[in-house]
């Protein structure tokens, strides 16, 4: 068995590990770090107070989850991933980390440059569209010592090229296996994510009212949870909602089709009611307007066997096999048409497929090799056998 390592697995302040509801890079986290521990590694969890994963060590600034915070004025939330980055920094101080895996969109690569070699080797997931943020990636060195993961081939294939040269490879996502297995369709359609211009769902509300197909949308809208905290902030005269972007989508776009019978919008969901949800969702939706990078949500429906309708864009042509685990469309008229075709595909093919592809032991796996291939670039890995800790292989006790 190799060397066992210690990681420290930095997920940001902004939601709960696993998340309540919504949330694709905490499930993604949720799902790697018990397959990390499973082979023998020793994980330290970056995270909120909230987060119930079970790891070796917890780490946290926030008692709960920042999220709500995240799209607000910059003089207010600037400070939030920073003060995080502060603890992970002094955590490193100690010296028995080997290597930090970082999901902290921008704040995490740059400040743990700026440390140099006084921090391990880093690899950091690109969870997000790599055609954001340019003027920091695009420039970005890691000097040998920051690396960078993607989470699908098509991603990558858009990163500006410096970005793409400290790129080991592609790690494509994964979601825990539901235990049950896929019962049949019930009636409603579903969306299930953050309501943005970019995911399309405005498509997805007109189509289900023109066919008359149920269509249940469960996500948040800017960091609101559900109707009610909307409505509460949008009620209070001086309150920013009404001018965030995603607020005025949804109420333009969005909300002129949620009529509360055909098509509704339930807000966040989570746990038992989130999974009954979807396993017994006709299919789930992604009407996309970008090239969607990794598509935890699309795995995680496959996962439950529940089938899959999506524009031909991003990671999805990566994901479905079209006529077989979704239907994958060129343009809208396409996109509704598939609509009343998502009766034809075999549920426990798509489990199948799932279970075959994106299992969590196979993302662990892959992100081993990697583990393995920065420590080797940085040059000087440090190892220690299972059960042990100590910098560079000492053998002081487990603590």
């Amino acid at each position: 068995m190799p060397a066992a390592l210690t990681v420290l697995m930095n997920a940001g302040p902004w939601l709960p590990v696993p998340p309540p509801d919504y949330g694709g890079i905490e499930n993604v986290v949720a799902t790697l770090v018990p397959e990390l521990r499973a082979r023998g590694h020793r994980v330290v969890l970056a995270t909120v107070g909230a987060s119930a994963l079970e790891a070796d060590e917890h780490l946290s600034v926030f008692p709960t989850g920042q999220f709500g915070s995240i799209t607000g004025p910059y003089n207010q939330m600037m400070g939030i991933a920073h003060a995080h980055m502060r603890a992970v920094l002094e955590r490193l101080a100690v010296g028995d980390i080997d290597l930090v895996h970082d999901h902290l969109e921008v704040v995490g690569p740059a400040i743990l440059a700026a440390a140099r070699d006084t921090v391990p080797p880093v690899l950091q997931t690109l969870h997000w569209d790599l055609a954001k943020h340019p003027d920091f990636y695009g420039g970005f060195a890691g000097a040998g010592r920051i690396f960078f993961a993607g989470v699908s081939a098509s991603q990558l294939a858009r990163a500006h090229p410096t970005l793409r040269r400290q790129a080991l490879g592609a790690v494509p996502l994964a979601t825990p296996l539901p235990p049950a297995e896929p019962v049949p369709a019930g009636e409603h359609l579903l969306t299930l994510g953050r309501i943005t211009s970019v995911k399309g769902y405005d498509l997805a509300a007109r189509a289900a009212g023109s066919l008359g197909a149920r269509l249940v949308m469960a996500g948040p809208v800017a960091g609101f949870a559900d109707p009610a905290a909307l409505a509460a902030a949008l009620a209070e005269p001086d309150h920013p909602a009404a001018g965030l972007g995603d607020v005025r989508y949804f109420r333009q776009e969005v909300e002129p089709h949620v009529d509360g019978s055909t098509v509704t919008w339930i807000g966040s969901v989570g746990g038992p009611a989130k999974e009954e949800l979807l396993r017994t969702a006709r299919a789930v939706l992604f009407p996309l307007r970008w090239d969607e990078p990794g598509g935890t949500a699309v795995v995680e429906a496959m996962s439950a066997g529940v089938p899959v309708v999506a524009m031909r864009r991003g990671v999805l042509p990566e994901l479905v096999d079209h006529g077989v685990t979704g239907w994958l469309a060129d343009d809208d008229e396409e996109f509704v048409g598939y609509l009343s075709r998502v009766d034809e595909l075999d549920r426990q093919a798509c489990r199948e497929v799932a279970v075959r592809r994106f299992s969590p032991a196979a993302m662990a796996a892959r992100y081993e090799t990697l583990y393995r291939r920065v420590l080797t670039l940085a040059g000087g890995a440090r190892v220690r056998l299972p059960g042990m800790r100590g910098v560079h292989g000492g053998t002081g006790p487990t603590g």
